[in-house]
């Protein structure tokens, strides 16, 4: 008697078999592979995590983050920072993506920008920490997206790997851009580049810039986050790990082997930088000329050979054209010293526009002068101020005086050699360091006043950006703040003279003069822009627009989850 068979076609749970008929055959199944030959494993690797494992991974990714600043700034931090960060984002819709991306922004920005709050209490520091925040959750959004669809189009290993890591980064990279340029000219700090000043990694700025050392570092982590997640199944598993860990340390040795941009010095200049120790916070109350005369008496008039003296941001006060005792002062500097000075004043048109000015005052007196191009918003002026005075009158009625933007050129001759100039915020501004570089700089001269945020971790964060900005410049830099963190910068990023927080000296160093040009003052600007609109431009092209290709990507997600 013939024994019938049974069908092994795939049916519905719980159908009944069908027995073939006797002149029937089996049907043989087809196996699916994607294209380079890659078995498609049974989970999607990159699967959304439960919300009870992505919040404390988002929360935890942001704390991290904050740490890899000063202080600690612990920079290696920021690599699980990333993994974890990352991982919280990996395949989640859009809304939940969006909060905790929002999440992990609030926990970094609320620790690493305390200083806000130093004088004005937390209303400032939430208002500007929970807004940066909201970049974050746009990132993470982008991010989450990138790992549903790019994973369609490139399925392969070498695609999950390697491209998609690259749009993960470059979407990074994109984010940290646009939360630098807008609003109100944007608020660049807390750049993934900027935490890596002190770390192997920070060479790299002369090539492509801080925001492309960010595109650097988030692309290795995710590197690593695909090696450990696209993992074959089945035997030969254990086999193929230290093969992936070896891939891993490969790729991070090339990076790391990429050797320093030999940056050009041609001569010194001695220059004598004064750390007055005034009160020159805007809540210190001082009297008139008090800022003035603690630089003086800082100054010391017996050094011999000194070239150029430097004092910071809002040193001398007042115009010294128009009040004839900063004039005297300045004149016995320049007198004893033998030397030059640049110095800073508020100074007014005669149309009454005010600006943050820094000047040149020689025995001649006044010889040129640059107007600060990145006045601080809610600092030095309130923008749409009808609009905020309305929301928090007393906070925005303590601002009583709107700098205005100056429109000069921030490098300045003086002493036989041309200086670059950086007021304060000015020193976060990517365009204006390659003015400076471009307009023939030799030396960096970064004048700041921290003195309202004595006691806070702003003025150390405010150097590190400053150490960035000599490696990414090739030039020597002289960061001298009113109270400190006062730090003479070498080309390659080293601390080659410093003064202790908060005390009234001065530093006299012999500063190398910077002649060469580093790609990162060419192509930097160019390299952001690719990148943010590559990232952008890629994630839109691999979107699933059709109705069909929405219908294929949820049966595919509803066929990894079974």
């Amino acid at each position: 008697m013939r024994v019938p068979e049974t069908d092994v076609r795939p049916r519905d749970a719980g159908s009944t078999p069908r027995r073939l008929l006797p002149d029937e055959t089996p049907p043989i199944r087809a196996v699916s592979r994607p294209p380079g030959g890659v078995s498609r494993p049974g989970r999607n690797p990159f699967a959304a995590l439960p919300l009870a494992q992505a919040f404390p991974l988002a929360v935890i990714g942001g704390v991290l983050f904050a740490l890899s600043f000063p202080s600690p700034g612990w920079w290696f931090l920021a690599y699980p920072a990333l993994a974890c960060m990352l991982l919280a984002a990996m395949g989640q819709r859009v809304r939940r993506a969006a909060w905790l991306g929002y999440v992990a922004g609030a926990a970094f920005y609320i620790p690493a920008i305390s200083w806000a709050g130093r004088y004005l209490g937390p209303v400032p520091w939430f208002a500007l920490a929970l807004f940066e925040a909201v970049f974050f959750a746009l990132g993470s959004v982008a991010i989450a997206l990138a790992y549903r669809w790019v994973t369609r189009v490139l399925p392969s290993t070498a695609g999950r790997v390697w491209g998609l890591p690259a749009v993960v980064a470059a979407l990074w990279t994109g984010r940290e851009w646009f939360s630098g340029s807008w609003p109100y000219g944007g608020f660049a700090w807390g750049r993934v580049g900027l935490s890596q000043s002190e770390s192997p990694f920070a060479h790299l700025a002369a090539y492509v810039g801080v925001l492309g050392v960010t595109f650097v570092v988030v692309y290795c982590t995710a590197v690593v986050l695909s090696l450990a997640l696209v993992v074959p199944r089945g035997p030969g598993v254990v086999l193929r790990l230290p093969m992936r860990v070896a891939t891993a340390g490969l790729l991070v040795a090339a990076v790391l082997a990429v050797p320093a941009w030999p940056t050009a010095t041609d001569g010194s200049i001695r220059i004598e930088s004064v750390q007055g120790n005034g009160p020159a916070g805007y809540f210190d109350r001082a009297t008139p000329g008090e800022v003035l005369n603690a630089q003086v008496a800082a100054t010391d008039v017996d050094a011999k050979g000194v070239d150029l003296v430097v004092w910071p941001e809002g040193s001398a006060e007042f115009d010294p054209r128009q009040q004839p005792v900063i004039a005297s002062a300045l004149d016995s500097v320049v007198d004893a010293v033998g030397a030059p000075i640049v110095a800073g004043a508020i100074t007014q048109t005669p149309s009454g526009v005010l600006h943050n000015t820094s000047f040149v005052w020689t025995a001649n007196g006044w010889q040129s002068s640059y107007d600060k191009k990145r006045p601080v918003p809610f600092g030095e002026y309130v923008p749409d101020r009808w609009f905020f005075s309305k929301i928090a009158p007393s906070l925005i009625g303590l601002l009583q005086r709107d700098y205005t933007p100056g429109t000069k050129p921030n490098v300045l001759s003086v002493a036989g050699v041309k200086a670059g100039i950086a007021i304060c915020f000015d020193i976060v501004d990517d365009g204006l360091t390659r003015d400076m570089a471009r307009g023939g700089a030799q030396v960096i001269l970064a004048q700041t006043n921290n003195a309202d945020f004595s006691g806070t971790d702003e003025n150390l964060q405010q150097l590190e950006i400053a150490r960035m900005r000599a490696i990414e410049t090739g030039r020597s830099l002289v960061n001298i703040s009113t109270v400190g963190a006062s730090q003479v910068i070498d080309p390659s990023g080293r601390t080659i003279d410093r003064v202790p927080e908060y005390t009234a000296t001065s530093m006299i160093t012999d500063v190398p003069l910077g002649t060469s040009t580093t790609p990162a003052t060419v192509a930097s600007g160019l390299v952001a822009l690719l990148l943010s609109l590559g990232g952008l431009l890629t994630l839109l092209a691999c979107a699933p627009w059709s109705r069909s290709a929405r219908t294929a990507r949820a049966s595919s997600l509803s066929s990894a989850r079974s």
